[in-house]
């Protein structure tokens, strides 16, 4: 098994990006793998936003695992700035292999290493194994989140 790297991602990444959010029952509903025109202009405003990092894990020129990490400053906390990951994706092939804990370490560092007092994140309440993963990881279910579709 060749060495991993975990890099922000391209425009050629979006077809095995957008395939790993589609490959699960949630992400099979509202992702369209057949138009990469929303996901390429998203993907531009990612970039042009200095807190946000949208990575990839690649191995032997395949990508394996994705996701984004958004910096928040913020008040609370006596003007904390916390780091927000998103849409952590690990392609079937690779589950259970340790990625996606290589992942979220590697999202951990680079939050501390732009300052952040926490790393948050929120996880679909039908995904047990996610949660149970998370834990495993130090996370702590400690809030309930609300989402107001527009």
């Amino acid at each position: 098994m060749g060495d991993l790297e975990i890099r922000r991602a391209t425009v050629d990444d979006l077809p095995a990006i957008v395939a790993m959010l589609a490959d699960d029952p949630l992400g099979s509903q509202r992702e369209t793998p057949d138009d990469m025109a929303p996901y390429r202009a998203a993907l531009e405003r990612v970039d042009a936003d200095p807190n946000q990092s949208l990575v990839v894990a690649v191995r032997e020129d395949r990508v394996i695992g994705t996701l984004q990490l958004t910096i928040i400053p913020g008040l609370s906390h006596r003007g904390a700035v916390r780091a927000l990951i998103e849409a952590v994706r690990i392609h079937a092939d690779e589950r259970g292999s340790g990625l996606g804990s290589q992942l979220i370490e590697w999202a951990i560092d680079a939050s501390r290493q732009r300052g952040c007092l926490m790393v948050q994140l929120t996880s679909d309440k039908t995904r047990t194994d996610a949660h149970r993963f998370y834990e495993r990881l130090g996370f702590s279910p400690t809030h309930e989140g609300f989402k107001l579709r527009l």
